[in-house]
């Protein structure tokens, strides 16, 4: 989903500018990565850090580590003994995520799992105080039943693509299961009295969940 141009200007002309290593990440995976937009970027990459912020997490688990912008936001935030843990199917991107954890100065604080995530999030015996969902949409609501009780209560679940490209409020194409998982998702959701959540429209719509 996006704004106007001019008030995207405006947003990006009133936010903390990009750091260095995030605006190089930015540019890299722009020239050198398939399907860029996959990455988090200046606006939600900052939201992403003020929300671990506020929360001080201890322990983030974080489902799509694409190239790693993410992730370096998402570890702002952290508490002096914490960790971020992610994961990524594309074993490809595992080196170039790793060179930003390390100009990033938070190597030592990254977990990087390569493979598949609902096979991986079984064997990872934590307790999350976030979880940063943004991997394939039509396993959506199957890593939301594998996370969830890896959350302790008052725990934040953010979910990425929410509004996915606005196709959320529009008929399903037959064989969409992208489309299909994400609305089986924020359905879910909203019918989960564990929980109680708010749909942000930042840019393409963050699902944000707190456990009761």
């Amino acid at each position: 989903m996006m704004t106007n141009p001019e008030i995207e200007r405006y947003i990006k002309n009133h936010t903390t500018p990009e750091a260095k290593h995030l605006a190089e990440l930015n540019r890299e995976t722009n020239l050198k990565i398939l399907y860029p937009r996959m990455l988090s970027g200046h606006i939600q990459g900052k939201f992403l850090e003020m929300i671990s912020c506020m929360i001080r997490p201890k322990m983030i688990l974080e489902i799509g580590t694409y190239t790693g912008y993410s992730a370096i936001c998402l570890a702002k935030g952290l508490t002096k003994e914490g960790v971020i843990h992610t994961i990524e199917i594309n074993p490809e991107l595992e080196n170039f995520s790793k060179n930003y954890f390390s100009k990033a100065g938070i190597e030592h604080r990254v977990k990087q799992y390569i493979g598949n995530a609902i096979e991986i999030i079984p064997l990872i015996n934590k307790i999350f105080d976030l979880v940063f969902i943004d991997a394939d949409k039509e396993n959506y609501l199957n890593y939301y039943k594998l996370v969830f009780d890896k959350v302790r209560r008052g725990g934040f679940i953010l979910a990425d693509n929410a509004l996915w490209d606005g196709k959320v409020v529009k008929p399903v194409e037959q064989g969409d299961k992208e489309t299909e998982g994400i609305i089986k998702f924020n359905d879910f959701v909203q019918n989960d009295n564990r929980v109680e959540n708010i749909l942000f429209p930042l840019r393409d719509g963050i699902m944000m969940i707190r456990k009761l």
